[in-house]
């Protein structure tokens, strides 16, 4: 069994790269790196295709990328021993989630993507690879305006709350700064 990081913060916080500069670090004592980047890419997007570029510039050659925005859990189980996965981001991971979840009350949307949340984290607990998931903390900022952005922000904070039960580390960054706090 390999070991789960959870690294979270806010927007802009420095949480990406600080999870990078780790899966580096493990590269160099010999761990196959596999990015798992979970945002959808959409050619009509054209700000979210710059922070794609900019993700995708920063990462090294050796390290392998996959895109997947729904099945992740899949990706985390067939690690090799001897492998770290890279998981940024799971907010966006949940937004999909939410957003294919077929019109339901908000117990049922939320029980759905919780679900899923579960099993990919008992799929990283059995990987014979580590994990390291990254996460948006939107809990402390503003309420959203909106229904869906009120049930967005719900489900993900119940979802870091499970990803913190079952990580092995935790780690908060603040403008920069690691925090570890598990």
């Amino acid at each position: 069994m390999g070991k789960i990081t959870f690294v979270l913060g806010g927007a802009r916080s420095g949480k990406s790269s600080w999870a990078e500069a780790r899966a580096l670090e493990m590269e160099r004592s010999g761990a196959t790196v596999v990015y798992l980047a979970t945002c959808e890419y959409r050619a009509d997007d054209t700000e979210m295709c710059d922070r794609i570029a900019r993700h995708r510039s920063r990462r090294p050659s050796s390290w392998k990328t996959v895109e997947e925005p729904y099945g992740i859990e899949d990706v985390v189980a067939s690690l090799d021993a001897g492998s770290v996965a890279l998981v940024d981001c799971m907010s966006l991971w949940v937004s999909n989630l939410l957003l294919m979840t077929p019109e339901q009350d908000d117990s049922g949307a939320a029980d759905a993507v919780l679900e899923r949340v579960r099993v990919f984290f008992d799929a990283a607990k059995r990987s014979s690879g580590d994990v390291i998931v990254v996460s948006n903390e939107t809990g402390c900022g503003v309420v959203p305006s909106s229904h869906l952005g009120r049930l967005y922000r719900d489900i993900l904070g119940w979802a870091n709350q499970e990803a913190a039960r079952t990580a092995d580390e935790v780690w908060f960054l603040v403008a920069g700064l690691p925090q570890r706090l598990k």
